[in-house]
């Protein structure tokens, strides 16, 4: 079996050396790039299996990558690596495509059950049988099936996490869903863990999918409880 393929976008040479070493100690096969352009020529070449991406890059950075690798494919699993903590810094590395960010500094150990989650899903990521692969809400229209929603922004690509996402809301519509409950269903991991992924990942569906993402009707906030999607657009309690 040939081993998993990761491209790693990271133009710190010491950062780069531990990713590497501890990525290839696990048995990936891994290439690196330090530029952003390096980057796309290298994903334009090569069939990966995730992209590991730092933003601050030289010449194209790595939250213009991002975004390109977006539109040309909806699917290909993205960690972002950002020195940057200020939580509108990590939202826009997700509204620009992003599954999942990074904060340096970051131990080994969390980078690598980072990656592995995300190849994980990947790979277990299955359309179910017999569930409803249309949806219509709002002035919006997701197929799920190919990964397309059309908006009045536009037409948006989703990923691979989004699309998840999604399903879970729509099997649960009007249900309201714990961060426990989202965290281990989209992500797959433990319900205690401390991250701010699901709230920004609830900030991008508002920014794709609300008429006024400040006052939504549709992804609501359920204040000490969780999040609830209501199809027909409603105002949470």
């Amino acid at each position: 079996m040939n081993p998993v393929h990761i491209l790693l976008v990271e133009d710190e040479p010491n950062i780069a050396r531990g990713l590497i070493f501890n990525l290839e100690e696990e048995g990936f096969r891994v290439s690196h790039v330090e530029s952003g352009e390096e980057a796309l020529e290298a994903i334009g070449t090569h069939p990966f299996a995730l992209v590991v991406l730092d933003r601050m890059l030289p010449g194209i950075d790595g939250l213009e990558v991002c975004r390109r690798l977006r539109r040309s494919d909806g699917r290909l699993p993205i960690l972002f690596l950002t020195a940057r903590g200020e939580e509108a810094e990590r939202v826009e590395g997700l509204l620009a495509g992003a599954d999942d960010y990074l904060t340096k500094p970051f131990s080994l150990e969390e980078f690598l059950l980072r990656v592995k989650g995300i190849l994980r899903r990947s790979e277990w990521y299955r359309p179910e049988q017999g569930r409803e692969e249309r949806i219509t809400f709002g002035a919006n229209s997701i197929d799920l099936q190919e990964q397309i929603a059309r908006t009045p922004q536009g037409e948006i690509a989703l990923t691979d996490l989004e699309v998840r996402m999604l399903r879970t809301f729509f099997h649960h519509e009007g249900e309201v869903l714990s961060r426990a409950e989202l965290l281990s269903a989209v992500w797959g991991v433990s319900p205690d863990t401390e991250t701010r992924t699901l709230d920004n990942f609830i900030v991008r569906m508002r920014k794709y999918f609300e008429t006024d993402p400040a006052a939504p009707v549709h992804f609501l906030t359920v204040r000490g409880r969780g999040y609830r999607f209501v199809k027909k657009g409603a105002y949470a309690p």
